[in-house]
């Protein structure tokens, strides 16, 4: 995946040699992002601005994180003097992982990039570490704050759901401009970036540098492929009672298998649900899914994965089916999106408005836009296609549903309807978005569409002729499109 945007790159300056030297391997970064709005997809939300400083790496590139350029309508680099500005362009962006890759557009911008210390990538840090946490005030004047490893963990520091190897990092950091993330030095490397600071509990979470070369090898080529999933869900076997029907020894750990994406790299292994994952590569898990890392203690089962191994690599599974031992190899694989994507960073929602009636395809951000307590505040029969997609999957690409209704002539009596999925339009099921489109372009019965919905009330009617003119009016009165078909 690759974007484009314009950007104005200017190096930092300090004071102080050790300062100075590391000054000369950032740059401050100013973003404007502008998501979509969740509500009404034709729409774009209120831009809003983020400040960070990036590191520089060889061959002219600056690593940042995807939190910076995610949904971005101009990014800007700057020093304090404003001296060097130039253009600049994205590489590559993981959002799962929480990296992005930028180099200058034009071969001036290089240029002048080259002139400055590039970053090497520190090797794995131990426990009781000491690192530098790199801070540049809008003065020009350089922070450095010392802070200590405590602890790796596998976190998810962008989007939910996707964990990768962190450190954790006691530190006491000032408030300074330029911080939504910041470069983390050890022994004059990059040892990673910060994704989060906690100043009650002065805790730094970083990325490691594990996931930070395994994302900057992806990239040497032009086709950016991610990190790789199983494509499983799992829980834990701690419950005695839960053992005793698994038939698990009480020497015996692992995860018992909730679900099996299809397509999935699992599945092409012949890995199933109910199965008990006991070991990956070699490493056996314990009973919540954690193996032994060397240097790092106890670590989840998914940084055996995720950041271990390159796509198209295999991994060694030890299973327990029906209590009988049992090893499968499976080819590590990116895991199939599914019908609720879990992100759509930098794509625009397909949507449709017919009649006045507001058509979209469920996603996770958009559940997400219910606040911090979404997962209450959603409504519940979105909540359970999230949490239960394999009961929608069947003739589905994606899940599209009703997220609002324009009061307009043609939906008289339907203006409370919201969060309703579709199942067919004039007899025809729906898969997506597009297949939606189609369907109503078909001439209905007695000039009625007809659409069949998963709920209450079970089939509603749209006057095809009102339909069209309440269309013609919403455009006249400022909506820009009544569809969006392409991403």
């Amino acid at each position: 995946m690759k974007s484009i945007f314009t950007l104005s790159i200017v190096l930092a300056t300090s004071f102080g040699s050790m300062a100075k030297d590391v000054a000369d391997s950032v740059i401050r970064v100013a973003s404007t992002l502008q998501s979509y709005n969740p509500s009404q997809p034709w729409d774009k939300t209120s831009p809003r601005k983020r400040r960070a400083l990036a590191a520089i790496l060889p061959d002219s590139q600056v690593l940042t994180t995807a939190e910076m350029v995610t949904n971005a309508n101009f990014i800007q680099l700057e020093s304090a003097n404003g001296a060097h500005q130039m253009p600049a362009k994205v590489v590559a962006v993981d959002y799962e992982a929480n990296l992005a890759l930028l180099t200058p557009s034009s071969d001036e911008g290089k240029k002048i990039l080259s002139q400055f210390n590039s970053l090497s990538i520190s090797a794995s840090a131990h426990l009781g570490d000491s690192v530098d946490i790199v801070q540049i005030e809008d003065n020009g004047m350089t922070l450095i704050t010392e802070g200590r490893i405590q602890r790796a963990d596998v976190v998810s520091s962008f989007v939910p759901g996707h964990f990768f190897l962190n450190y954790e990092v006691k530190a006491s950091m000032q408030s300074a401009a330029n911080s939504f993330t910041v470069p983390v030095i050890k022994n004059d490397k990059l040892l990673g970036l910060l994704t989060s600071y906690s100043s009650k509990d002065q805790l730094v979470d970083i990325i490691s540098p594990e996931i930070i070369s395994a994302f900057l090898k992806d990239t040497k080529d032009d086709s950016y492929e991610g990190f790789p999933s199983l494509g499983i869900a799992t829980t834990s076997t701690t419950d005695t009672h839960f053992r005793d029907w698994l038939k698990l020894s009480s020497d015996k750990g692992g995860l018992y298998i909730t679900r099996v994406l299809p397509n999935s790299a699992a599945d092409l292994a012949g890995v199933k649900k109910g199965d008990v994952l006991t070991s990956i590569s070699g490493k056996p898990l314990d009973r919540r899914g954690y193996y032994q890392a060397n240097g790092y203690g106890p670590l989840f089962w998914s940084h055996l994965i995720r950041g271990s191994q390159p796509i198209g690599s295999s991994v060694k599974l030890g299973l327990l089916r029906d209590g009988k031992p049992l090893e499968v190899s499976a080819t590590l694989k990116r895991s199939p999106e599914g019908i609720i994507p879990s992100h759509t960073y930098d794509k625009a929602p397909r949507y449709l408005v017919k009649g006045g009636i507001v058509f979209q395809e469920l996603t996770k951000s958009y559940l997400r836009a219910f606040g911090d307590d979404w997962t209450m505040r959603a409504p519940l029969n979105l909540l359970d296609a999230l949490n239960h997609p394999e009961d929608y999957e069947k003739g589905r690409k994606r899940l599209v549903f009703i997220s609002a209704v324009i009061p307009t002539p043609a939906t008289l009596g339907y203006e409370s309807l919201n969060s309703v999925i579709i199942e067919e339009v004039n007899g025809q099921a729906i898969e997506d978005l597009p297949s939606l489109i189609a369907a109503f372009k078909a001439v209905p019965e007695n000039g009625i569409h007809s659409l069949k919905l998963d709920g209450q009330p079970e089939t509603i009617y749209l006057d095809a002729s009102a339909a069209d003119t309440v269309d013609h009016s919403l455009l006249t009165r400022g909506l820009p499109s009544l569809s969006r078909e392409s991403e």
